[in-house]
């Protein structure tokens, strides 16, 4: 579908805004993204201050529609009529529910953890602060030198521990219950393209040369997706996770020890 500047951007409820690009229309709603291929689309109608874009469909089935509601007026029946007037003939039958692309931008699962370990990492900080200001309270100056080193690596160590055993975990769910299809690679670097259960086009961020890779999304959110490692390196992954969670947790105890036992007067 050949664009031209005439076809306006329409803006509405919600955030949503409906636009036409090279590849056909995109329909940007919060935390998500809709491409519509201009093969796919039957018509677009214009009514009153809302647009609704149906979709092609096989003989005997119900066409898909997508609406953007409360809009210019105006724009409304400009961007109609311009898009209909853009639209090839076509007298094959296709499912144009089937070539739609859903790209989220929602925070995902692996998103909200790592914003949880985020701030369980400056918690852990904060602890070896309070360790130190404890320690020279208690007039034991190089031990509060000493907690530096030991809670930074400790810290560093819980961080990076409790990533790997996160990362292996989720791993082992997505394959155990998810569901692996293949994904091909799409027309931008660092994309690839896999169809859930529910027929959706998804988009998969994932670097990588092969023109296929497999990819394993939860049923239940679809945009939980990855692409599995070999066995070799999740067996070492969570190997090396799991002593370098054990070493965190190790040092930690130590600044704890330390710190408690020169609070009491004891002796190293």
């Amino acid at each position: 579908m050949s664009i031209t500047p005439s076809i306006p951007v329409l803006q509405g409820r919600g955030g949503t805004v409906l636009s036409a690009e090279q590849e056909g229309l995109v329909l940007e709603r919060p935390g998500e993204e809709l491409t519509i291929p201009a093969v796919a689309i039957a018509r677009v109608h214009a009514e009153a201050r809302s647009v609704t874009v149906e979709l092609r469909a096989p003989a005997g089935a119900t066409p898909s529609i997508h609406r953007i509601e409360d809009v210019s007026e105006a724009a409304a029946v400009v961007f109609a009529d311009a898009v209909n007037a853009l639209l090839p003939e076509r007298t094959e039958e296709v499912d144009g529910g089937a070539l739609l692309v859903l790209r989220t931008f929602a925070k995902t699962r692996r998103q909200k953890f790592l914003r949880r370990l985020k701030w369980f990492v400056f918690g852990c900080l904060g602890g070896v602060v309070a360790l130190c200001v404890t320690a020279g309270i208690a007039g034991v100056t190089g031990l509060a030198i000493a907690i530096v080193p030991i809670g930074a690596i400790a810290t560093a160590s819980l961080g990076v521990g409790v990533y790997c055993v996160w990362t292996w975990n989720r791993e082992r769910r997505l394959l155990k219950h998810g569901i692996t299809v293949v994904a091909s690679r799409a027309g931008r670097p660092g994309a690839y393209l896999y169809t859930d259960s529910t027929g959706t086009t998804r988009v998969l961020s994932h670097w990588g040369v092969e023109p296929y890779v497999r990819a394993s999304y939860d049923p239940q959110d679809p945009s939980d997706v990855l692409v599995p490692q070999a066995p070799f390196m999740r067996r070492l992954n969570i190997t090396l996770g799991a002593f370098i969670l054990f070493c965190g947790l190790n040092g930690a105890g130590l600044a704890i020890w330390m710190t408690v036992m020169t609070v009491l007067g004891e002796e190293l």
